[in-house]
């Protein structure tokens, strides 16, 4: 599984890349961008194509989801502290709703911790990040967890192999498509390799 998050800086034309993006195969798409105003959002919503809002996973502004029908709602990992007891509560009624609900970690003792029932958890950086500089990466072996685990942090075509092998379900990319020159392309180089990984696998 490949899921893209958004670039959190202004990017040319980006409606159209990440229809672009459906358009070639994207299964999932996290929308994060920290500094828009939920009118920021909607101007980024109105103009993806209607057909793949059901593949978006919201980061802010959570309303969102129910106005253009979207995939879910994902926590961060700040807002998911600090719910504290109503946390299970608030998952629960997106998922009464029929929404999807998601999560971030940087430990995979904080995995373990949280008892909750996400969808997926996103756990960052296994690699050395693309787009923060100096953020190292910790090579998480997750193979000894039952979770569905989505590795992120230096994630391209050639660390693809290396998440798999580390017991990961799938990867999260953001660098790895926004900061090229191409990022439909490098998706598409991306999406390839992930294709033949997991044929290898099965």
């Amino acid at each position: 599984m490949i899921i893209v998050l958004t670039s959190e800086k202004p990017v040319p034309n980006e409606a159209d890349k990440i229809n672009g993006l459906f358009e070639t195969g994207l299964q999932i798409l996290h929308l994060r961008k920290p500094t828009f105003t939920i009118d920021g959002y909607r101007s980024l919503l109105d103009q993806i194509e209607t057909k793949y809002h059901n593949r978006i996973m919201i980061h802010q502004f959570p309303e969102l989801t129910q106005e253009y029908g979207l995939r879910g709602i994902h926590l961060q990992e700040q807002p998911r502290i600090d719910l504290e007891d109503a946390l299970d509560v608030t998952i629960q009624v997106y998922k009464n709703k029929g929404f999807s609900v998601t999560s971030s970690f940087h430990s995979k003792e904080d995995i373990v911790a949280c008892k909750s029932d996400f969808e997926y958890v996103l756990l960052s950086p296994v690699f050395g990040s693309i787009s923060k500089a100096g953020y190292e990466g910790k090579g998480f072996d997750v193979n000894d967890l039952n979770h569905t685990i989505i590795g992120m942090g230096g994630i391209n075509e050639t660390t693809l192999q290396k998440t798999y092998d580390l017991g990961f379900k799938g990867v999260g990319v953001l660098g790895g498509v926004w900061n090229t020159e191409d990022p439909l392309d490098s998706f598409l180089k991306i999406k390839k390799a992930d294709d033949q990984v997991i044929k290898d696998i099965n």
